[in-house]
């Protein structure tokens, strides 16, 4: 179970040759506004295919592990089709893979502007901002994400992992059992109680 699904739909072999022909030549989105040509490019200096085929191949690349040339595809579906929150979010996705953390949040800023009620990019924020250090902002987004979604495992999980890196153990296995009431195969969530039970019970034993 995963937080970004890769959606697979397919092409005739053609058509799906003539998109890797294309995309031989993008690049990262960065270069080209490093290079001044950035704000020249239109959506008519692109390819013919519409947004949704190319969100399809950029899905492709993600899955083949090639994150420079996803992003470029996303970001060239971005311009064919403005205020996508979905694209803007797996823009934000790929750049958070790459460890650009200020560039993927406001990508995800923007696209939970558009979309305030989606639950993915409200923990895919929360995770951002925990591995940023700001465990208020992570907490909130979670909190959020409960709201819509209050039978998520996944995100009673990764607030267990929150609240352990705030020292706050005791909540923290609260959040695990939470997940594992939900998916009692959640074999991470089992691995973390499991972990702070043992903390705590060594920590019993020594004020003994």
């Amino acid at each position: 179970m995963t937080l970004f699904q890769l959606i697979m739909l397919g092409a005739s072999a053609f058509f799906a040759y003539k998109i890797y022909e294309h995309i031989q030549t993008l690049k990262d989105p960065q270069a080209d506004e490093n290079s001044g040509g950035g704000e020249s490019r239109t959506a008519e200096a692109f390819s013919p295919f519409d947004a949704s085929s190319l969100v399809e191949k950029a899905d492709e690349e993600m899955q083949k592990g090639d994150l420079q040339k996803a992003l470029a595809i996303y970001s060239e579906a971005n311009i064919k089709e403005p205020n996508n929150p979905e694209t803007l979010f797996k823009m934000g996705y790929t750049l958070a893979r790459q460890n650009r953390d200020d560039e993927a949040l406001e990508y995800y800023k923007e696209a939970l502007e558009l979309d305030p009620d989606d639950t993915y990019i409200h923990q895919a924020m929360a995770s951002l901002y925990r591995k940023m250090g700001e465990f208020a902002s992570a907490r909130n987004h979670l909190n959020r994400s409960l709201e819509l979604d209050p039978n998520n495992a996944i995100t009673f999980y990764n607030y267990g992992n929150l609240l352990v890196d705030m020292k706050h153990p005791d909540e923290a296995k609260g959040m695990y059992k939470n997940a594992l009431r939900l998916d009692p195969d959640f074999k991470e969530a089992k691995e973390e109680l499991s972990k702070l039970e043992k903390e705590s019970s060594d920590e019993n034993t020594a004020n003994i």
